[in-house]
This record gives C-alpha cells, sequence and structure tokens, in this order.
C-alpha cells in the first residue's frame, strides 16, 4: 500500500509542488493503480500469445502495379501556359547578379 508520504516524497524527488488536497487524490489514484497491476499480474497468461495490436490489422498498401495514366498532352491541357511541351512558370529566381 502506497502512503501519502511516499508521494509527497516522490514528488519532491520530481520538483513537483501539492497541496494536501492534491497529495490526498494522487495518493488515492496510485494505491488503486498498484493494487490493479498486482490483481493483473496474478492472471495466468501462460500459453497466451503476446498482443501488439488489438484488431486484426491486415495491410492497407496495394500491389505495385504499372496502371494506365494521363499522357503528357492531356496533363497540358490544363497548365495555364506551356512552352516546347514544358509547363511555363513565373521565375522565382533572380539572375541578376549584385
Amino acid at each position: 500500500m502506497i502512503d501519502k508520504k511516499l508521494v509527497q516524497h516522490v514528488a519532491h524527488l520530481a520538483k513537483l509542488e501539492f497541496d494536501d488536497a492534491q497529495l490526498d487524490k494522487f495518493t488515492k489514484q496510485l494505491d488503486e493503480i498498484i493494487t490493479m497491476e498486482d490483481e493483473l499480474a496474478q492472471v495466468d497468461t501462460t500459453g497466451v500469445q503476446p498482443t501488439t495490436h488489438i484488431s486484426r490489422q491486415k495491410t492497407s498498401f496495394r500491389a505495385d502495379e504499372v496502371q494506365p495514366t494521363n499522357s503528357r498532352e492531356e496533363l497540358l491541357q490544363n497548365v495555364p501556359e506551356q512552352q516546347d511541351g514544358l509547363i511555363k512558370v513565373p521565375a522565382i529566381l533572380d539572375n541578376e547578379e549584385d
């Protein structure tokens, strides 16, 4: 069983400050957690496979297969401006030297 003095000591080591009401609350909560852990430790898990996921999750990746896509000409029909089969965009870098 955990007591208020131990919780206060651990809080001090962690440089935490609690008033008496908070210490009472945390002492009760920690005691309940430790009691539950003790109960779980008594469960016989012999032969039980370790659980990594609670649901049976299958991969959601699709097969890596080549699929037809739009042709260059079809894609270029949607751009505002093109030149020599390439998409023309405004310059963002200045090539002039200072």
